[in-house]
């Protein structure tokens, strides 16, 4: 029997072709192992980060009695193992809500913890702050003033023992909010690196990524025009910012670069409902692809993220159980083969 030519080709390729070229699997996805509620003894608890120290795992996070509340505090909890958690101190004011704290260790090897604080009915609502303990985290400093009032530092992230900030302004109406580079060699002082950067306005809430060569990337919250989010570049001395669009509309950012390579961010997205969700950053590509949900809804996200015995370690808060709460995730996230 003699076949058409195009069915002679059809027959050729299903014949010399492997299965693996004819059919490409896709990628493991990253594996939720453990969640669990940390803390939910305020009536709101939000806005966290995570770190380990000294073999000892430090949550922080504002706790209140509302979303937005004069009573705003920064709550310091610790663990041995990741499962049983003590308060090791609250830092509050007598003037101002204290909101999404930080924490990171210093060159010299102390905590540092940085927020802001809010008077909702001032014409300057916003004062960024700091806090050093140099013992265990149970006593921290009377705390310093950083930064330009009205100016929000956000996350901060140390490299060649410096730390880098981005810094936005928080005026009322977001198409003129700008945004500002800190550094600091302390985290008691922070001085203006870039005065204005080009992003695009209504820009804030960020994370810096330093990448093995000096590359410094920002995944960046964009609450204007698309409300997509935007990823930045810059290479050493970090002044000039080259800035794109991302697919997704993102809220409370933070990323990590896995020893392969990869770039997982953890993030709000908002498409299809409000959620906590791990998402692969592709920088050349400018796409965030989302892979795995955290249990959560409504009010959530922020999130701490650390990498430890071969897991990624997630803090997170979220009211998908009505009461918004403090969540630890555990994620394993498959090689790439």
């Amino acid at each position: 029997m003699k076949f058409p030519p195009i069915l002679l080709i059809i027959a050729i390729a299903f014949v010399i072709l492997p299965t693996s070229v004819t059919k490409t699997a896709e990628p493991a996805k990253p594996i939720l192992v453990d969640v669990q509620r940390i803390w939910d003894k305020a009536p709101h608890n939000a806005f966290t980060d995570l770190i380990r120290h000294k073999d000892l795992w430090y949550c922080v996070f504002r706790e209140g009695s509302g979303h937005v509340s004069p009573d705003g505090s920064l709550r310091v909890i610790t663990s041995v193992d990741g499962k049983q958690w003590a308060s090791k101190a609250l830092i509050s004011s007598a003037t101002h809500d204290l909101r999404d704290a930080k924490i990171t260790v210093t060159p010299q090897g102390k905590l540092l913890l940085n927020g802001a604080g809010m008077i909702a009915d001032a014409k300057i609502r916003y004062q960024s702050m700091s806090w050093l303990s140099s013992n265990d985290g149970a006593t921290w400093d009377n705390g310093y003033i950083i930064g330009h009032p009205g100016f929000w530092l956000w996350r901060v992230q140390w490299h060649n023992n410096l730390a880098y900030t981005f810094g936005y302004s928080t005026e009322r109406d977001r198409t003129t909010r700008r945004l500002r580079l800190y550094t600091s060699q302390t985290g008691s002082q922070f001085d203006t690196h870039v005065q204005q950067l080009t992003a695009p306005a209504g820009c804030g809430e960020d994370a810096i990524l330093f990448l093995k060569d000096g590359t410094a990337l920002c995944l960046l919250r964009h609450e204007t025009g698309t409300k997509m989010a935007q990823l930045g570049r810059s290479v050493a001395p970090y002044t000039k910012w080259v800035w794109q669009d991302l697919n997704l509309r993102i809220g409370g950012p933070n990323m990590l670069q896995l020893s392969d390579g990869r770039i997982i961010a953890v993030t709000r997205l908002y498409n299809g409902g409000t959620r906590t969700s791990l998402s692969w950053l592709d920088p050349h590509r400018g796409t965030l692809t989302e892979v795995l949900k955290l249990p959560s809804g409504g009010d959530t996200s922020y999130p701490g993220l650390v990498m430890h015995n071969g897991l990624l370690w997630i803090s997170y808060y979220s009211s998908h159980e009505r009461k918004t709460s403090i969540y630890l995730a555990k994620v394993r996230i498959p090689n790439d083969k």
